[in-house]
């Protein structure tokens, strides 16, 4: 997959969670486009972030139905990866100061 890597990763996932695995295992959550495969993605958060990824792991995250009144819609699915990353290393932008 040649895409750029601005494509590949949408945002990061900051929740109560994804801080907690942080801290924990090193691991950062991002969505990424739902086309792109775990090699892809890997080249993309290494190129991006300046640092090494051991692995990754990715999921379909279903979109849930959302009710406004009688009307009624859909949000998105969407594709979640979880990288951890070498030992020592960590992406400087989403750590806490």
């Amino acid at each position: 997959m040649t895409q750029d890597i601005r494509s590949i990763i949408k945002s990061h996932v900051t929740t109560e969670r994804t801080t907690a695995l942080r801290a924990k295992t090193g691991e950062y959550v991002f969505e990424v486009d739902k086309r792109a495969n775990k090699h892809a993605i890997k080249l993309a958060i290494e190129k991006a972030f300046s640092v090494k990824v051991m692995e990754v792991r990715t999921a379909i995250v279903p979109g849930k139905v959302k009710r406004m009144g009688r009307f009624e819609g859909k949000s998105p699915t969407w594709k979640k990866a979880i990288v951890r990353l070498k030992k020592d290393q960590v992406i400087s932008q989403f750590e806490n100061a």
